[in-house]
C-alpha cells in the first residue's frame, strides 16, 4: 500500500510551489524591465532618426511610409497631436491636417459627379494636380492616415474596399450587399446593364432594378439609355475611368 505524504511533506511542496512562483515573477519583472529600457533605447534612437532625416520624411512618401512602420512598432502615433514632440520636429500633423482639408474639398467637388463615393486611387490623382507645385508628393498611403484622422471630426468619411478597388465614401450612405456586388461587376467597364446583372448574379429582374434604382437616387449611378441596342446602361463614376480626371484641375 502506497504512503500519503505527511504534513512535512505537504509544506515542503507548497513552500517549493512558493519558491517557483516567486522565481516565475521574478523572472516575468526581469524581462518586462528590460522590455522597457529596450523600448525606451528604441524610442531615443527614433527620435535621432527623425531629426537627422527631417527632411526626407517630409518630402520622400516611401521613406515617410518606413518612417511610420517604425513607429507603429514602438506604439508612437506621430499623428495624435499637432502639439506633440513629433509634430513640432517634423510638422508632420500639419501636414496630414493640410492633406485632410483638401480630401474634403475634393470630395466635395466631386460629389455631385459620383454621389460622394470616389476611389482612392482617382482621389490620389486628384489631390496630386492641387499639390502639383509642391514638392511633397502624395501617396494612397498618406491619404489613408489623414482619412483615418478625419473620422475623429464625424465627417462620415470611411474607405471601403469593393472588390480590388478602395473606396473613399463621403458621405453617410449605406451600401447593402446587393450594391456592393454591382459596384464590384461595373469595375470590369464602368457600367452594367439590367440584363448583365440578372445573367452573371443569377438575379430577377426586380431585384436588380431595386438595387439599381436606390443606387441611382443616393448619386452614385448615372443612367444612359441612347444606346443603339436599346438597353439602359448604368454608369458608376467611382469605378469608371472615364470620369476619372473630371475637374481635377479645378
Amino acid at each position: 500500500m502506497r504512503r500519503r505524504p505527511g504534513i512535512g511533506g505537504l509544506q515542503k511542496a507548497a513552500a517549493a510551489r512558493d519558491q517557483y512562483r516567486l522565481l516565475g515573477e521574478n523572472v516575468a519583472k526581469l524581462r518586462t524591465d528590460m522590455m522597457k529600457e529596450q523600448l525606451a533605447t528604441f524610442k531615443s534612437q527614433l527620435e535621432e532618426f527623425a531629426r537627422k532625416h527631417k527632411n526626407d520624411i517630409r518630402k520622400n512618401p516611401a521613406f515617410r511610409a518606413q518612417f511610420h512602420e517604425m513607429c507603429a512598432k514602438v506604439g508612437v502615433d506621430p499623428l495624435a497631436s499637432n502639439k506633440g514632440f513629433w509634430a513640432e520636429l517634423l510638422g508632420i500633423g500639419d501636414f496630414y491636417y493640410e492633406l485632410g482639408v483638401q480630401i474634403i474639398e475634393v470630395c466635395m467637388l466631386t460629389r455631385s459627379l459620383n454621389g460622394g463615393l470616389i476611389s482612392l486611387q482617382e482621389l490620389c490623382s486628384h489631390l496630386r494636380q492641387r499639390r502639383k507645385k509642391d514638392r511633397e508628393a502624395v501617396t494612397e498611403d498618406d491619404c489613408l492616415r489623414a482619412i483615418s484622422k478625419l473620422k475623429v471630426l464625424g465627417s462620415g468619411f470611411e474607405v471601403i474596399t469593393i472588390g480590388k478597388k478602395k473606396l473613399v465614401r463621403s458621405v453617410p450612405t449605406e451600401l447593402n450587399k446587393d450594391h456592393n456586388q454591382i459596384l464590384e461587376l461595373a469595375q470590369g467597364q464602368g457600367f452594367v446593364t439590367v440584363e448583365e446583372v440578372q445573367r452573371r448574379l443569377s438575379w430577377t429582374s426586380g431585384r436588380v432594378i431595386d438595387a439599381l434604382e436606390t443606387l441611382l437616387e443616393e448619386g452614385l449611378a448615372m443612367i444612359d439609355n441612347g444606346n443603339k441596342d436599346g438597353k439602359c446602361q448604368y454608369w458608376f463614376p467611382c469605378v469608371s475611368s472615364v470620369y476619372s480626371f473630371v475637374g481635377s484641375d479645378t
